[in-house]
């Protein structure tokens, strides 16, 4: 059964250890819920806890948050804000040093003030509701009227 909160993650991973798939088994749940905000943000309102490793816990702050501001949940909750929710030393996601300074780039606001940079979209699943659409970054930059007509478009 998929945890239905990140407070579950938590608890059943101090039992097996296993945080990130029962992390992706949570996202199913939540993806599953799409246009439900309310059940949504019971999902990651309460304050998870900690695993005691600061790895995992700052990631699940990173979660938190970027779940709440990707799918404009109500709250962003407060427990993501905990000191121990944020390392000291940089983590990156996929952990290749090719790809480190793309990582830097388009690290989502809601991971890089952790030290955890990772891709624009970086909790995409089987589960996702891909008709909302997914961050992506260009290549390359447009210039001159093309950049003017994709900002006006994003707005």
């Amino acid at each position: 059964m998929r945890p239905a909160t990140l407070r579950e993650v938590v608890e059943r991973a101090r039992e097996d250890g296993d945080w990130d798939h029962l992390l992706q088994n949570f996202l199913d749940a939540f993806y599953a819920l799409d246009g439900h905000t309310v059940a949504q943000n019971a999902m990651i309102a309460e304050d998870p806890g900690f695993l005691g490793q600061a790895r995992p816990d700052a990631f699940l702050g990173g979660v938190g948050e970027h779940l709440a501001r990707r799918w404009r949940l109500p709250v962003i909750p407060s427990w993501v804000r905990h000191e121990a929710r944020y390392l000291t030393t940089a983590m990156f996601v996929p952990d290749e040093r090719a790809l480190r300074n793309y990582l830097l780039c388009v690290s989502p606001v809601s991971f890089r003030p952790r030290l955890i940079f990772t891709g624009p979209d970086p909790l995409q699943r089987a589960r996702f509701p891909y008709h909302r659409g997914v961050v992506r970054m260009p290549l390359t930059f447009p210039q001159g009227p093309e950049a003017a007509a994709l900002f006006e478009a994003r707005r």
